[in-house]
């Protein structure tokens, strides 16, 4: 199903610093499920868009490394960046409007539940008449 109903894209944002995130996508009877592993992060670093079946998981994060001494000169100061933006188009059988998402202990999990239609239904027996 994965193979080919899904089309996966991922896309530098910048190529200094850039860490493009794994991700697992589990398909079960009800649903998808998208994890992403991102440790380190908050859910407020996020951003998770869907725009005409294409959703897209992205995130920029600025540190800047300080030096203890404020009015010192600088031998050396570093600025952190560190973005990704990963995009996948949905099947059709993807419920859109029920899609939900969390991030506990470094991952981020997106919830894409399948359409009534889409999910598989029990064996039942045909009488013949």
């Amino acid at each position: 199903m994965f193979k080919t109903d899904w089309l996966g894209v991922t896309t530098n944002v910048n190529s200094i610093g850039t860490s493009i995130p794994g991700v697992n996508i589990q398909e079960s009877d009800e649903s998808f499920m998208v994890a992403v592993a991102a440790p380190g992060k908050t859910r407020e670093d996020f951003n998770i868009e869907l725009d005409n079946d294409v959703l897209t998981i992205s995130s920029e994060e600025k540190k800047e490394n300080e030096n203890p001494e404020k009015n010192g000169r600088y031998t050396r100061k570093e600025f952190s960046y560190s973005n990704f933006k990963r995009a996948f188009s949905l099947p059709e059988t993807v419920e859109s409007e029920k899609i939900a998402a969390s991030y506990t202990n470094g991952v981020l999990e997106i919830m894409l539940p399948k359409k009534e239609e889409a999910k598989v239904q029990p064996k039942r027996m045909i009488e013949i008449a």
